[in-house]
């Protein structure tokens, strides 16, 4: 029995322990969820606080910068006011001096009109006068006609039949005196003129390099060289220069041989190939045709790499072997100390510069530039000038009709027919008549011209003279009332006389001598 109750009372008693427990725990818990509730609020109000301070703050600092940025509007606004004002001040100030200008114009037209009408006035007075007596003199003429008839015995048309056949009579003499000189003058011109194609010719192969360098100097590492060089019997010598068409100066020059001759690329070929035996050592005939053989191939390739490069640079292609390899010998040839192939270049690079700035072919204008001068790679092998080798050179290889035109009207064997060949022939005179192109000082050069200008000014009836052209051309100007037309070709023929015969020049000199009569009227 007190088992079961024991039992009974230990459960009611572990029920009523475990109520008092949970009653305990939740009042526990609630109090702390109201301290946390209370520490909360706490946090929130100083959250919220926080926030309304740095809002405030941001406020001010939001209106702060408005104000700056608005400070700063307001002076860029001001500057650019000042700005505009002072611009509109100039305008006013220029359209003030414009105006005042057009004033004094107006003035000025208004006091030329009034002297032009006075002067107006004036000639009609004066042709009022001429024309009475004009009048006077035609009554009077007629009337010493009249006299004159009568103490003659015969009619006007009679007399003048007479005058005129005395006038024929006088002409045919004149005329047949004229012919004779004519004759005679052309005579002596046609030898003077044989005389300077065959001086040119000469010129053309030996006179123009002689005036440059027509030797090469090979040194030697000493001077028992030279006899290596000579050879037994002067067998390396001769061999030598039988391979290479150029003759060997051996002299007392130390540690030096000289290498003479007029072409150019034999030259170079020789000098070449006699720095190689030089430096091998091995010198005999089988040796030196090998060194030549192999200095020739050298010779040409070095060419070749010349002419493309100058066409590379200028931007030209499709060009002919040939014509290329021809170009490329214009490395070793030269007129006056200019090289040619230089002369070349910088004959397209005028032309080119010249064609861009008149809009026209910039490619033609430098490929005919470029070509003008072409057939001097082949006068020492061909008959004929340069102009004529050129020609064939590049008709034969399809350039162009203005390469063509431009290789003969630079030296004027035909007419301009396009306006680049103009620029290649002005190109041409820039290039090689200008001061220090050629082998030519610059103080000769200015009393070259100042002499051609003297020369010229010492011939009665001469007004004024002008050297154009770099010297090239010599324009006369004379007095119309001195010198009639027939007295032109005189002058003209004088003047190129002396000039001949008093100084030296490259090339020719053109001698044009001008006479303009002028006569003025008005028409009202």
């Amino acid at each position: 029995m007190d088992s079961p109750l024991v039992w009974v009372l230990a459960a009611a008693m572990a029920i009523l322990g475990g109520l008092a427990g949970f009653v305990i725990r939740g009042s526990v818990e609630s109090s702390r969820r109201r301290r946390d509730e209370a520490a909360a609020r706490d946090e929130a109000s100083r959250i919220l606080a926080r926030a309304r301070e740095e809002a405030e703050n941001a406020r001010k600092s939001h209106v702060l910068e408005g104000r700056e940025e608005l400070l700063r509007l307001r002076e860029a606004w001001e500057q650019e006011e000042a700005r505009r004002r002072e611009e509109t001040e100039k305008l006013e100030r220029r359209l003030a001096e414009r105006s005042e200008a057009l004033d004094r114009r107006f003035d000025q037209l208004a006091t030329r009109e009034t002297e032009l009408e006075e002067k107006a006035l004036a000639l009609e007075e004066r042709r009022a006068r001429l024309d009475a007596e004009r009048q006077e003199v035609e009554a009077r003429a007629a009337e010493a006609r009249a006299r004159l008839e009568s103490l003659a015995g015969m009619s006007a048309a009679e007399a003048k039949q007479a005058l005129m056949d005395d006038l024929l009579d006088e002409a045919r003499a004149e005329a047949a005196n004229q012919m004779r000189e004519i004759r005679e003058e052309a005579q002596r011109t046609a030898d003077r003129e044989a005389k300077k194609i065959v001086g040119l010719a000469i010129q053309r192969m030996a006179a123009d390099q002689t005036a440059e360098m027509t030797v090469s100097v090979v040194q030697l590492p000493s001077d028992e060289m030279k006899g290596r060089i000579i050879g037994r019997e002067g067998r390396n010598i001769r061999a030598f220069e039988q391979a290479t068409g150029i003759d060997v100066i051996i002299d007392d020059t130390p540690e030096a041989v000289v290498l003479s001759g007029f072409d150019p690329v034999r030259r170079e070929v020789a000098r070449i190939a006699l720095t190689r035996l030089v430096e091998d050592g091995r010198i005999h005939p089988g040796r030196i045709e090998e060194m030549v053989e192999k200095a020739k191939h050298e010779v040409e390739q070095s060419m070749v790499d010349a002419a493309e490069e100058v066409l590379y640079e200028l931007g030209i292609h499709n060009v002919h072997p040939e014509i290329v390899k021809v170009l490329g010998r214009l490395r070793f040839r030269t007129s006056y100390g200019q090289n040619q192939l230089q002369h070349a270049r910088e004959v397209a690079i005028l032309a080119g510069s010249m064609a861009a700035e008149m809009g026209l072919d910039v490619q033609e204008a430098k490929r005919a530039g470029l070509l003008h001068d072409v057939g001097k790679g082949l006068t020492h092998e061909q008959e004929g000038t340069h102009v004529e080798l050129g020609y064939r050179l590049c008709k034969k290889h399809g350039e162009s009709e203005i390469v063509l035109n431009a290789i003969k009207a630079h030296h004027d064997e035909e007419p301009h027919y396009f306006p680049e060949t103009f620029l290649v022939t002005a190109a041409d005179a820039i290039s090689g008549s200008r001061p220090g192109a050629r082998r030519e000082m610059f103080e000769g050069y200015v009393k070259r011209l100042e002499r051609l200008e003297e020369i010229a000014m010492e011939h009665p009836g001469v007004e004024r003279c002008f050297a154009i052209q770099a010297g090239r051309e010599l324009r006369v100007m004379v007095q119309p009332d001195k010198v009639t037309d027939g007295d032109m070709a005189q002058i003209s023929e004088a003047v190129a006389r002396r000039i001949e015969g008093e100084l030296q020049y490259p090339g020719q000199i053109k001698i044009v001598v001008v006479r303009e009569t002028r006569a003025v009227d008005f028409a009202r």
